[in-house]
């Protein structure tokens, strides 16, 4: 439960820490990461700004409206690899830098399977389908540098306090650390080792067990400093759906769904002292690695009041995963000066506490939409969707204490930042098709506005908000279909790069967000 990234926000500071050493802000942190679901679907859908309230006869029926699904009179198999690509512009201690990467994946696999004509009878056809589908790709990357003129901002410094704040003698930090297996029981006692924490008694004969305050080993002005942050992984469901639809008018569906979160990051800092003597470098390196398993439901209606006119609303239920995590923790030192000889040039943080298992519980998600059809549908249509998201029912929960006084207060504790800090929001989105015979052009907007009710990290909650640009090319013929579409995620960010009790003396990152999305989406009717 270790889980101090040394990019929390600076809300930490003002309330307590739960338990161990990882604080309950960052608990509500992911829930939000877990459950902040941007675009998903095949390739049309995507074209279209990711609405699925209103629109039927697509695999993305499935994790979206299912109803969507009685809009199928024959059956279908399709597949949609996805290109995730970032471009990033990252801003730290006035210096500017872009960081760049891709990542290709399967976005979406599924087979629908529509039933036959009821020919005269009121519930005329019935539709079932399974699919594979990925909810939200964590893939980033944030590559930060610049020049820090702070005396006092360095991540030595942290180490520092927390030996002083801890009330640590000499003689537990030195048999905390352990050498030999390059290992230490807490930061503090690695610091020590790599001499970043400066020893108050330096002779190695000497009995005396002296202790706080300790200070910096090496005190230089000017740093170079440099935060790397990079994501990976996918919240993603294998979801079943039925649907049928009720005289051509009224299309009912609904779905299961088992999800899989896998999450990981790893976060560097690296330290160098400028013209300096002690130290050629040092940082940190934490791992974060998160998996869970989890269920949802979701029950989907479209209605067709005209031949022009549909309209369309669907509810999907938080999601109920559990999780389990394991942080990892490594500090590093190259000694420069040939006098500071060090046993070892890095030391992993080994505590029991940094495999830490919860359950949590994502928003409730309601949206409703039209689609209006241009020529009775052969000129092409306008489609729009409302999506509530509650953000302020996440929940994250444990029973990993031994004392159930523990468990309730980590729950209250979490809830309360939750909500403190997120609002519920209404996602706005706006898509259309024009049709050319069997050739499809599609375009789309979604506005998805900041969940968040607070600044942190210096960036404004409403520099948050997020803008999706899309757009599509699609083939259908009696037999095969093959959709291709382009989507562009922009929104700001930030993280603190290490956290000190002085504001002044904390250095952020502010990142603008540049998302691009490409899938191709193909398949075949029997």
């Amino acid at each position: 439960m270790n889980k101090q990234f040394f990019f929390s926000v600076t809300l930490v500071l003002l309330s307590p820490l739960a338990f161990g050493q990882g604080a309950a802000f960052d608990y509500a942190d992911d829930a939000f990461r877990y459950s902040d679901f941007s675009q998903s679907g095949t390739a049309r859908f995507r074209g279209l700004g990711g609405n699925h309230a209103a629109l039927g006869g697509d695999a993305s029926n499935l994790s979206g409206n299912a109803a969507g699904l009685a809009f199928y009179n024959r059956s279908e198999l399709s597949i949609s690899p996805t290109f995730t690509s970032v471009n990033n512009q990252n801003t730290f201690l006035g210096q500017q830098t872009t960081s760049n990467g891709g990542k290709v994946s399967v976005g979406q696999f599924g087979l629908v399977l529509a039933g036959k004509s009821n020919g005269s009878r009121r519930w005329r056809r019935t539709a079932f389908g399974i699919t594979y589908s990925q909810s939200t790709n964590f893939f980033d990357n944030v590559d930060a540098r610049g020049l820090n003129n702070n005396p006092n901002s360095s991540i030595a410094q942290t180490y520092v306090n927390g030996a002083n704040s801890g009330n640590y003698s000499e003689k537990e930090l030195s048999d905390s650390f352990y050498p030999n297996d390059r290992q230490a029981d807490f930061k503090e006692a690695a610091a020590y080792g790599l001499f970043l924490i400066n020893p108050t008694v330096t002779s190695t004969t000497s009995t005396t067990s002296a202790g706080p305050p300790y200070t910096r080993y090496d005190a230089t002005t000017q740093k170079d400093q440099r935060a790397t942050l990079s994501r990976s992984g996918t919240h993603s469901q294998w979801t079943i759906a039925y649907a049928g639809n009720l005289d051509d008018k009224l299309y009912i569906g609904g779905s299961i769904a088992l999800t899989h979160l896998r999450y990981s990051s790893q976060y560097n800092f690296l330290e160098t002292p400028v013209n300096g003597f002690t130290f050629a470098n040092y940082g940190q390196i934490n791992g974060f690695n998160v998996t869970g398993n989890g269920i949802n439901a979701s029950l989907g209606l479209i209605y067709k009041l005209s031949s022009q006119l549909q309209l369309g609303a669907t509810v999907v239920t938080p999601t109920f995963s559990s999780a389990n995590e394991v942080f990892s923790q490594t500090l590093t030192a190259v000694a420069k000066d040939p006098n500071l000889q060090l046993k070892t040039n890095s030391v992993d943080v080994v505590d029991p506490s940094n495999n830490f298992e919860y359950s949590l519980q994502t928003p409730l998600r309601a949206s409703g939409g039209a689609t209006y059809f241009l020529g009775s549908g052969k000129i092409g249509f306008i489609t729009a969707t409302a999506e509530y998201v509650g953000y302020q029912g996440m929940r994250v929960r444990t029973s990993a204490f031994t004392n159930q006084q523990d468990n309730t207060d980590f729950k209250n504790d979490v809830k309360g930042f939750v909500q403190q800090t997120y609002q519920n929001v209404v996602n706005v989105r706006v898509g259309a098709e024009v049709r050319a015979g069997l050739l499809r052009v599609r375009a789309g907007v979604g506005y998805l506005p900041s969940a968040y009710k607070i600044d942190l990290d210096r960036v404004a909650k409403s520099d948050r908000d997020k803008l999706l640009l899309s757009a599509g090319l699609g083939f259908r013929n009696d037999r095969f279909f093959a959709d291709l579409s382009g989507s562009y995620l922009t929104y700001k960010s930030g993280f603190t790069a290490f956290q000190l009790p002085n504001d002044v003396d904390t250095p952020t990152v502010a990142t603008s967000n540049r998302t691009t999305n490409v899938m191709l989406s193909f398949g075949v009717f029997f």
